[in-house]
């Protein structure tokens, strides 16, 4: 399960620009490159995987989109899953339109079942009632990636990284509030 807001923007801004000013010079291999599953598609090809797998975008909800698309496959497929949540700079015009700065990618797998390197259990929850917030990051850890369009991920990763339990929520979408107890182990 590969989420990113937007992709990689300096390829659209490329694609763009090159549209707009000399249309013959179009690289097909970056054209190639600007779908939404190329990193996804990357990864497969440098590990060797034939697994399938899912790009998704939800916009400003992309990692709770795509963490809640990771646990639905794992309870439904009854094996461990992947996610890869990430972003980067975004450039040109799109910046205003779509803002992204710096670099940020998060990964981990999700099992159905406990393992010898599990670090935590998920609890999962969907739902908004009592109208939630989405968590925050702790603020020394929030200036390092602030502005980037993945941002949203760090509240359940400093959770995975600090002993005990606690509730993260993020959302999947304006209207799904993804309500995740981590407990760690």
């Amino acid at each position: 399960m590969f989420t990113s807001t937007h992709g990689d923007l300096a390829i659209t801004d490329y694609l763009c620009a090159t549209l707009a000013d000399d249309p013959a010079l179009l690289s097909p291999t970056r054209f190639h490159n600007s779908v939404h599953n190329a990193a996804a598609g990357y990864w497969s090809i440098a590990t060797g995987s034939t697994r399938a797998y899912t790009a998704i975008s939800a916009g400003a909800h992309s990692f709770g989109a795509g963490l809640l698309e990771t646990c639905v496959q794992v309870i439904t497929g009854k094996e461990a899953v992947m996610l890869v949540a990430y972003d980067i700079d975004s450039r040109g015009p799109l910046s205003s339109m779509a803002p992204s700065r710096h670099l940020l990618s998060a990964g981990l797998v999700v099992t159905p079942e406990r393992g010898p390197r599990t670090v935590a259990e998920l609890e999962l929850r969907l739902g908004n009632d009592g109208t939630p917030h989405e968590s925050r990051a702790r603020p020394e850890n929030a200036a390092r990636v602030a502005g980037n369009a993945m941002e949203s991920c760090l509240p359940f990763f400093e959770a995975l990284a600090v002993a005990g339990t606690r509730e993260v929520v993020s959302f999947a979408s304006p209207a799904v509030a993804l309500r995740l107890g981590v407990h760690t182990l």
